[in-house]
Order: structure tokens, then C-alpha cells, then sequence
């Protein structure tokens, strides 16, 4: 398994084996799911598109203007925009609007699984977006791992 970063160049990427790891991360404060599933998944030949920046700097102004802010989410959404295959999972202690955003952007496009546990504020829109869309729902990250095993035929 490769584990790639922002900012991390995706221009050598192939694509055809990359998950991309949307989903909570509230500038740093949601737990680190996403550690979680390269561990479990760290005896495969995918590529896992983390967004979760390692040097991450909470004083950054969001705003499109910021170099930095502008180069993570251009980073994420090509990411998404390329990978194969998009997780989201909505910890039940956040309220992860980005990725509510981002679960709108990319409901069309047949590569996304969702998790959402009991207790995540918003479930019952992502429930309804899901069912609208055909997106697989599922609860745990052990079942999201499980998903990303089936649907990448590993």
C-alpha cells in the first residue's frame, strides 16, 4: 500500500488502484480514521489519497486567496475528481461540512462508499443522498474496509 499526502505531487499516480479517504477531519480534531484504514489495508497494491495534511497550520486564512488553503483543496478535489474509488465516513463526533459538500459533488459519479455511524448529526441526509443515488452505506470502519477490499477486488 502507498499512503500519498498533500502536498504531494499526483502527477505519477495510478489511479486505477487509488482510494481516496474523504471524511471527517475538522482541521485535525476528529479522530484519525484514516490511519485506521492504511493499517488494515496495508498488505495491498492500492494507493490511499489521504487529505489529512501532516503539517497542517490552523492559522491559515480558508479563503482562495491563501496559497496554501487554495493548493489542499485544489489537492483534494483532483484527487477525488481521479481516484478510482472515494470513502466518506462521518464520525459521529463531527459535523464534517466539507465532506457533506463533498458528498454532494461526487454522488453521481458510481465511486463512492459512505459510512456514517449511528449518532453523526446529519444521517438521515446522507441516508436519503445515499438511497437516491445507489451510493453503498455502511456503518462501521471495519465494514467500510471490507467495501474498499470488495469493490478494488482486493
Amino acid at each position: 500500500m502507498k499512503l500519498i499526502k498533500p502536498p504531494t505531487s499526483l502527477d505519477k499516480i495510478d489511479f486505477r488502484h487509488a482510494v481516496f479517504l474523504a471524511g471527517s477531519i475538522e482541521m485535525g480534531n476528529a479522530e484519525d480514521w484514516q490511519a485506521s484504514i492504511a493499517t488494515a489495508l496495508q498488505n495491498t497494491d492500492l494507493t490511499l489519497l489521504n487529505p489529512r495534511r501532516d503539517h497542517w497550520d490552523t492559522s491559515w486564512e480558508q479563503r482562495i486567496s491563501n496559497p496554501q488553503f487554495r493548493e489542499q483543496v485544489t489537492w483534494e478535489l483532483d484527487a477525488q475528481e481521479q481516484a478510482a474509488m472515494i470513502v466518506m465516513y462521518f464520525a459521529p463526533s463531527s459535523k464534517a461540512p466539507i465532506s457533506l459538500l463533498e458528498l454532494g459533488l461526487f454522488a453521481q459519479s458510481g465511486k463512492l462508499v459512505v459510512c456514517c455511524p449511528d449518532g453523526y448529526w446529519r444521517k438521515g441526509n446522507v441516508e436519503v443522498v445515499c438511497d437516491r443515488y445507489n451510493i453503498p452505506l455502511v456503518l462501521s470502519l471495519p465494514d467500510l474496509v471490507t467495501a474498499i477490499q470488495t469493490q478494488m477486488g482486493h
